[in-house]
């Protein structure tokens, strides 16, 4: 049974105050002369008793109605409507708010006899008149239809009001959801891009190379093959890999491999070199425990994907790669020293930069680019090691 609201308490402590002046007004007004021959201090006491019972008539239904019929078998028949209001208020209140139906039943069955108990022992099954006075029955016939046309309209408007909440509820998970596959699509996006960007930008090198040595040096043109060969493998092992977040139920194990991370960056500055470009590593600070495998994710990228802008746009550049470790956060610089487009510069719409920047916001890190001041590029990324 929910808890009483303060509004409701104190509606229910005016009602007994109305109604213990009422029968007290009755009593020593229209009910005088038949309440003569009875203590009138008595019935002061049941009036008294049954009104301040109501004050608690929806916190204890059923007990405050027991009380009122105790009050209301106690008040002789001549001076009944003392207690009658209050018995019937008690009745709808056990009725209403009352969580044992059982005995609430049983008590409303009682409270029937008990209002309707027999005026006089000659007559056992002739009941005293009405104690409602004839000028009250319009009243009492009106009010439970006014209550019941509000009943009706609070009900109406209530219903209104929830269907407009669910509609805002539906419209927002709607829109919810909406966002949740847009930023699943952009994260598929940028995976796919980082992944067949920097492979295939290798291997239209490496291929290159092939096609104009391979009269005058067969041998370096087989490496450089297989170079491509390689990187092709590489790409799909990585494809597969995004591949296995789209399906999560795989059972093949090279799909469930973890992403790469800065464990790699050596594997990865060895196919940068064998694709003919030169690259310096360097690791700083001792190696600390990064928040997620997000976060080194996201700084294998930034390398991955800087120097593939490297192969593209700055043919015969060295590069150099920078990965220090601090205490508070991880700080990921690739420079290069400049040089003309390469053959897959083409390719290249900006949207790596892009993607880089939101990877990274994603784990509050940021990301600057910009040209060096002595020519070449520079990209340098921010990460904090402490989860936001």
């Amino acid at each position: 049974m929910p808890e009483p609201t303060r509004r409701g308490r104190l509606f229910d402590a005016g009602l007994a105050l109305a109604l213990a002046a009422a029968s007290t007004d009755y009593t020593m007004g229209d009910g005088y002369e038949q309440a003569h021959v009875h203590s009138i201090v008595g019935l002061w006491d049941l009036a008294f008793l049954a009104s301040a019972a109501l004050a608690w008539r929806r916190r204890y239904p059923l007990a405050v109605l027991w009380t009122v019929m105790a009050a209301t078998a106690l008040t002789p028949d001549s001076v009944a409507r003392i207690t009658f209001y209050h018995c019937v208020i008690a009745a709808y209140s056990a009725a209403a708010y009352s969580p044992y139906r059982v005995a609430t039943l049983a008590s409303l069955a009682g409270t029937v006899v008990l209002i309707g108990r027999p005026d006089t022992p000659r007559h056992p099954y002739a009941y005293f008149e009405p104690t409602v006075p004839t000028q009250y029955v319009p009243l009492l016939v009106s009010v439970p239809v006014v209550v019941a046309a509000v009943g009706l309209r609070t009900w109406r408007r209530r219903a209104a009001d929830t269907r407009t909440r669910l509609t805002a509820v539906e419209r927002e998970q709607s829109e919810a959801l909406r966002r949740a596959v847009e930023h699943e699509r952009a994260r598929i996006a940028r995976e796919l891009h980082d992944v067949v960007t920097h492979n295939v930008s290798v291997m239209v090198i490496q291929a290159g190379a092939a096609r104009k040595i391979m009269d005058r040096s067969p041998d370096q043109a087989r490496e450089a093959l297989l170079a491509v060969e390689a990187g092709g493998r590489a790409a799909m092992g990585e494809l597969r890999q995004v591949m296995g977040l789209l399906t999560p139920d795989t059972d093949d194990a090279e799909c469930l491999a973890p992403q790469p991370g800065l464990g790699q960056l050596e594997a990865l500055v060895g196919r940068m070199r064998t694709a003919g470009l030169p690259v310096e590593l360097t690791v700083t600070g001792p190696a600390a425990q990064l928040p997620s495998p997000g976060v080194e994710l996201a700084a294998y990228r930034v390398v991955q994907e800087a120097l593939t802008n490297i192969v593209k746009h700055a043919a015969g550049a060295k590069a150099s790669v920078r990965v220090s470790y601090g205490d508070e956060d991880l700080r990921v610089e690739v420079t290069d020293t400049g040089g003309p487009p390469g053959p897959a510069a083409a390719t290249g719409n900006g949207r790596g930069l892009i993607g880089l920047r939101e990877r990274l916001a994603v784990h509050g890190g940021t990301l600057r680019t910009g040209p060096r001041p002595l020519g070449g590029f520079r990209v340098h990324a921010l990460i904090p090691l402490e989860l936001p």
